[in-house]
């Protein structure tokens, strides 16, 4: 029986890694594309919606094809820390993948701004987590500055070889659809994710672009869209918290893939983005964090618009697992709360008919 070991071995001709590299793996990437069946259904529109699902990842988000690759650097070169800032799934990332090499990860959180489970995955984990009285943006800066003077190596996506282990997702759908989608749709935050894709879709297709690589559509949240309004924002503010970056790190980067590849950027309110997050679980099942579902939110406003037109084949990009911010979607469902009954047949029996 073959075994799936990992996107670094899936791909190792196409990474920057020898022979001799120790690679450090969780057995990261492989994640389902998902085809929606109900939703393009629902909107009345002949398209062809696929979710490339990041969260079934080992982390629970698309964080961890880059961690692989990073960490696995950061031992080949003989460092013993990994440091990042992040608003929740990078310090997630950090932390296990550090755990697997043997190493030690220190992680910069915004105090009060981290989704409960991305933050007890951090504690499990065993990383030292330092919080700050500051944003991601303030985080990140101050990691640039300890860096240069203590021995840890940058994990975030300003590291290069994060971005070599992201780019594998874009392999993968190729890979499985045997040819690029027309669109492809996706959060942005620290914008080194719609990097990453596109530099991996260029590189599937000999670096070209043709028309074989897909239109990039990049969306934020309306309290935190630097790229939708072409310049930063100070004090970003959205409940998508890994989407809550107001000075992307990939900033030229971003652009370079959204002018090169004929795409857009836009952004879209909380309300909107929360409305797909619950659109995308009650019709198809699939349970992604708030910064996720603005991919959908972007791709379906882009539908019925026409901006994408039909007959397109789309993929939307899902970052993380929705279980990563259960408060969220507590809230999302207040109106749906357990009712409690007698333990009896007839009760249970009423209970059933009643929504039958």
């Amino acid at each position: 029986m073959k075994r799936y070991t990992g996107l670094i071995e899936n791909y190792r001709s196409r990474l920057p890694v020898s022979e001799s590299t120790r690679i450090i793996s969780l057995g990261e990437g492989n994640t389902p594309l998902i085809e929606l069946h109900h939703i393009p259904r629902l909107i009345g529109k002949e398209v062809k919606i696929y979710v490339k699902f990041e969260g079934l990842n080992p982390t629970g988000s698309f964080k961890d094809r880059g961690m692989t690759m990073a960490v696995t650097k950061a031992v080949e070169a003989g460092s013993q820390a990994i440091i990042c800032a992040s608003t929740g799934n990078t310090s997630a990332a950090a932390a296990a993948y550090a755990v697997r090499a043997g190493i030690q990860a220190f992680v910069l959180i915004p105090e009060g701004k981290i989704a409960l489970g991305k933050l007890a995955q951090t504690l499990m984990y065993g990383a030292k987590i330092i919080q700050i009285n500051g944003n991601f943006d303030r985080g990140m800066a101050l990691v640039k500055e300890v860096a240069e003077h203590a021995p840890v190596t940058i994990v975030n996506s300003i590291n290069p070889y994060r971005l070599e282990g992201q780019k594998t997702a874009a392999f993968e759908i190729v890979d499985e659809l045997g040819f690029a989608p027309d669109y492809h749709c996706l959060p942005v935050g620290n914008a080194g994710n719609i990097t990453a894709y596109w530099k991996g879709y260029k590189e599937y297709f000999t670096g070209r672009v043709c028309a074989n690589t897909p239109v990039m559509c990049g969306y934020q949240a309306a309290g935190a869209a630097p790229f939708a309004l072409g310049e930063m924002v100070d004090n970003p503010e959205t409940v998508a918290t890994a989407i809550r970056i107001g000075h992307p790190q990939s900033w030229d980067l971003a652009w370079t893939a959204q002018k090169e590849s004929g795409g857009w950027f836009d952004k879209f309110s909380d309300e909107q983005i929360l409305a797909a997050q619950k659109m995308l679980s009650q019709f198809e099942g699939v349970f992604c964090e708030p910064a996720s579902a603005a991919s959908l939110a972007g791709a379906l406003h882009d539908i019925s618009t026409g901006k994408i037109p039909e007959g397109s084949i789309i993929v939307c990009t899902l970052t993380g697992n929705g279980i990563k911010d259960p408060e969220i979607a507590m809230q999302q469902c207040a109106d749906a709360k357990p009712v409690t009954i007698d333990a009896s047949l007839d009760a249970v029996k009423r209970a059933i008919l009643d929504h039958i």
